[in-house]
C-alpha cells in the first residue's frame, strides 16, 4: 500500500490536470467549492500547484512508510507499529473533519476506505508487538 500510496504521489503531482485525475477526483472535489462553475486560468495554476505539492507529500509518506515497514516493523519494533497506528489516527481525525466541514463528502468516503483498508491488518498485527517480559 505504501508504494502504490507513493505512486497515486506521482500520478497527483504531474497529471493533475488529465481527464482521468479530473474523472477521479475533480469532478468530486470541484463542485463542493466551485459549483458548477468555470474555472479561471489562475484557479486552475492554483490547483496545479496545490496537487503538486499534495502529491509531492504522498511520496514523501509512502516512501516513508515503505522503510519503516519494511525494516523496523518487520522486526517486529514496537514504535514502529505505534507510529503507523498514531500518524493514520492523526491523519484520518485531520483529513476527515476538513473533509466534512468544506462538504467534500467524496475525499471523506474516498479515505475512510482507504483507512479500514490499513488499519484492519495493522490491528490484527497488534499481538505481534507486545512487550517481552525480561526473563
Amino acid at each position: 500500500m505504501s508504494l502504490v500510496f507513493a505512486a497515486f504521489g506521482v500520478f497527483m503531482a504531474l497529471f493533475n490536470r488529465t481527464h482521468v485525475f479530473d474523472i477521479m477526483f475533480s469532478s468530486q472535489i470541484d463542485p463542493a467549492f466551485f459549483g458548477g462553475s468555470e474555472l479561471s486560468g489562475e484557479m486552475i495554476r492554483f490547483q496545479q500547484w496545490i496537487y503538486g505539492v499534495l502529491g509531492a507529500t504522498c511520496v514523501l509518506v509512502g516512501i516513508m512508510i515503505f522503510f519503516i515497514v519494511d525494516n523496523s516493523y518487520r522486526n517486529k519494533e514496537r514504535w514502529a507499529w505505534n507510529c503507523l497506528l498514531l500518524g493514520l489516527a492523526a491523519w484520518m481525525l485531520i483529513d476527515l473533519s476538513v473533509s466534512l466541514y468544506f462538504s467534500v463528502y467524496f475525499n471523506a468516503a474516498f479515505n475512510a476506505v482507504l483507512f479500514a483498508a490499513i488499519i484492519v491488518p495493522l490491528l490484527f498485527t497488534r499481538k505481534y508487538f507486545s512487550i517481552k517480559e525480561a526473563t
